[in-house]
C-alpha cells in the first residue's frame, strides 16, 4: 500500500482543520487498524513534540519490527548519531527504515553534515538517507553537489505541483519518493465562505476542485487522495489522522478512477502553509 501514516499530530497540534492530539488509547487504536488494513508505514520526526515518545508507548509489542518507522533530523546542536540513539531508544527500536534530514538549512550551511547520514547508514542504524524538503531551490543544491540519498519526502497536491518536474530524474536516480500535504493541511475541506482573508485568493480553485468532485459524483478526500497515489513516479502518499474513523475514511478512499483534474495556482506564495498567518 503506498499509504504512510503521518504522526506529527500524534506529538503536536497541527494542521489547519485538526481536532487536537488524540490520547494514547487512540493512537494505538490507530496504529492497530492502520496494520490490520495494510498500512505498515509511519512517519514522524524528533521535531514532532513526543510524537516519537508517543509511538514508542503505543505501537503494540507484536507489532514493533513489522512497521517501517521513518524519522527525521531537526536543526540542534547535537550529531546525526546522538539524536537518531535518542529517536531509537524512545521508539524501542534497534533500527529504523529511513531518516531524513528535516532542516536544509543544516545542508547548506555544513558540507560535512552529510557525512554523519552516510555513517548511520552504514552502522546498520537504518536503511535509507534522504531529506524532507520545501522548495524545489532545495533540491537544486542537492542535485548539484551530488550526494547521493535514498528517498525524499517534498509537498505534492492538486494544487501544488512545484516538484513535478523532478519526479522522473529523481525515479531514474532510484530514489524513492514520499509526498506530504495531501489535502493542503485541511484547506480542501474548508468551506469556501470561511476562509480568513489571507486565503481568499484561493476561493476560486476551490470552487473549481467542489465543481469537479460534484460532476464526478466524488468526495473531495477521494479526489485529493488518490491523484496523489495514481502518480506511478510517487512511491508513498502520507496522510495524518486524529483517530480510527478518520483512518478508515482515508483508507476507503482509495478507488480505482482516473483523476483527471489539473489547478494551476497562480498565488504560489499561498501553497505554503506557513505564509498562511
Amino acid at each position: 500500500m503506498k499509504l504512510v501514516l503521518g504522526t506529527v499530530q500524534f506529538g503536536l497540534h497541527y494542521g489547519i482543520n485538526s481536532q487536537g492530539r488524540p490520547s494514547q488509547e487512540v493512537v494505538t487504536k490507530i496504529l492497530t487498524t492502520a496494520y490490520e488494513k495494510g498500512l505498515n508505514m509511519l512517519d514522524t520526526s524528533a521535531a514532532y513534540g513526543d510524537s516519537e515518545y508517543i509511538l514508542g508507548k503505543c505501537i503494540p509489542i507484536a507489532l514493533k519490527e513489522k512497521f517501517k518507522i521513518i524519522s527525521k533530523y531537526p536543526q540542534c546542536t547535537e550529531s546525526v548519531t546522538q539524536v537518531l540513539d535518542k529517536s531509537l531508544g524512545v521508539l524501542g527500536v534497534k533500527n529504523i527504515y529511513g531518516y531524513l534530514l528535516h532542516h536544509f538549512i543544516v545542508y547548506k550551511n555544513d558540507r560535512h553534515f552529510w557525512a554523519q547520514m552516510e555513517r548511520v547508514k552504514k552502522d546498520g542504524k537504518v536503511k535509507k538517507i534522504g531529506f524532507s524538503l520545501y522548495s524545489p531551490i532545495e533540491l537544486e543544491e542537492i542535485l548539484n553537489r551530488g550526494d547521493k540519498f535514498d528517498i525524499i519526502q517534498v509537498p505534492y497536491n492538486i494544487f501544488d505541483r512545484q516538484f513535478e518536474p523532478y519526479l522522473q530524474e529523481l525515479k531514474s536516480r532510484g530514489v524513492e519518493i514520499h509526498v506530504r500535504s495531501t489535502f493542503l493541511q485541511g484547506l480542501f475541506f474548508m468551506d469556501m465562505n470561511g476562509l480568513p482573508s489571507k486565503l481568499e485568493p484561493l476561493k476560486p480553485y476551490l470552487r473549481k476542485l467542489h465543481d469537479y468532485a460534484k460532476q464526478k459524483k466524488l468526495t473531495i478526500s477521494q479526489i485529493a487522495l488518490n491523484y496523489n497515489l495514481q502518480n506511478p513516479l510517487i512511491d508513498g502518499v502520507l496522510i495524518g489522522v486524529d483517530n480510527v474513523k478518520q483512518l478508515e475514511e482515508n483508507i476507503g478512499s482509495v478507488i480505482d478512477r482516473n483523476i483527471d483534474i489539473a489547478i494551476e495556482i497562480k498565488e504560489k506564495s499561498l501553497l505554503s502553509p506557513v505564509n498562511w498567518n
